[in-house]
């Protein structure tokens, strides 16, 4: 097959572009960095410089391609992140109605079934929507999980203070994924042709904040970290002092208060869908250690 892919190499494209590579696939990887050539071409892959944004170019990247992997940055733009998110979602869709593309497969969110209070999953609810307009195409969401990836997020904080929280309770039931699981999921979708629209969750593990500090802290010779709830107040402080925008900072604070709630990880929840990822929070936490 002939599958273009969005995402650069990141931590889900680097998996996915080896994954497509190996089973014997011509990929072109869409990045908007120069400097990344050269290392999708040590892969195996073709790399096709530009924004997600500009549906000419999408266009020219998705001709003749048999499946595309869509996925928008999750932060766009810096301000104004959900119409920028929106925007890209637009012109994927424009590109690949007018590429005439058959199968394509779309990373969301949990969350993503919920209009607004989500934080930056609103964005993946605007595109879900744009996309259930597209005809003639075999389309799958593959809503992800809570990446594990994002408690790297609390390193400093870990290493400061000595203590890991956010603005959710240390009971809450969180569905976490890890960025390989997903790649995985990416590419085994992609060589299906499903009719019509599909949902699928990818999830790798179903743990409480309490798990993940007790599993975290074993890990790090730190086995009595606490994991400390916050107010949203405090949240949307403490991510502004350390220097995240404060649109972006809402828009966590606002997920977390979603988390908090339970009404992201509700449909997931209420479903007893599958937990189909492989990597359990042990495993990820032998990663997270090598890297504190």
């Amino acid at each position: 097959m002939k599958i273009t892919i969005s995402g650069s190499l990141g931590n889900i494209g680097k998996p996915l572009t080896a994954k497509l590579i190996a089973s014997g696939h011509e990929v072109i990887v869409i990045t908007s960095n120069n400097d990344r050539v050269e290392a999708i071409e040590t892969l195996g892959a073709k790399a096709a410089v530009g924004s997600v944004s500009d549906a000419a170019f999408l266009k020219n990247a998705f001709t003749n391609a048999d499946a595309v992997f869509a996925m928008t940055p999750p932060n766009l733009g810096g301000s104004d992140i959900i119409a920028n998110t929106t925007a890209a979602g637009k012109a994927l869709a424009t590109a690949i109605s007018e590429a005439g593309v058959k199968r394509v497969v779309m990373l969301s969110s949990i969350g993503a079934d919920l209009p607004e209070g989500t934080g930056p999953i609103a964005g993946l609810y605007n595109i879900e929507k744009i996309y259930e307009g597209l005809e003639n195409v075999s389309l799958t969401f593959l809503r992800a999980g809570f990446f594990y990836t994002n408690l790297y997020n609390d390193v400093p904080m870990i290493k400061g203070a000595g203590i890991i929280g956010s603005n959710y309770p240390s009971t809450a039931k969180i569905p976490f994924v890890h960025p390989e699981d997903i790649a995985a999921a990416v590419a085994e979708e992609l060589q299906k042709t499903p009719s019509g629209k599909n949902i699928r969750y990818i999830v790798s593990d179903v743990r409480t904040p309490i798990d993940v500090a007790k599993v975290l802290g074993a890990a790090i010779a730190q086995p009595e970290l606490p994991w400390i709830e916050f107010t949203d107040e405090q949240a949307l402080g403490g991510m502004t002092q350390a220097g995240l925008p404060e649109e972006m900072a809402g828009l966590y604070t606002e997920m977390g208060s979603g988390l908090r709630s339970g009404k992201i990880q509700h449909d997931f929840l209420s479903n007893t869908i599958a937990v189909d990822g492989k990597i359990k929070l042990e495993d990820f936490a032998k990663e997270f250690a090598a890297r504190f």
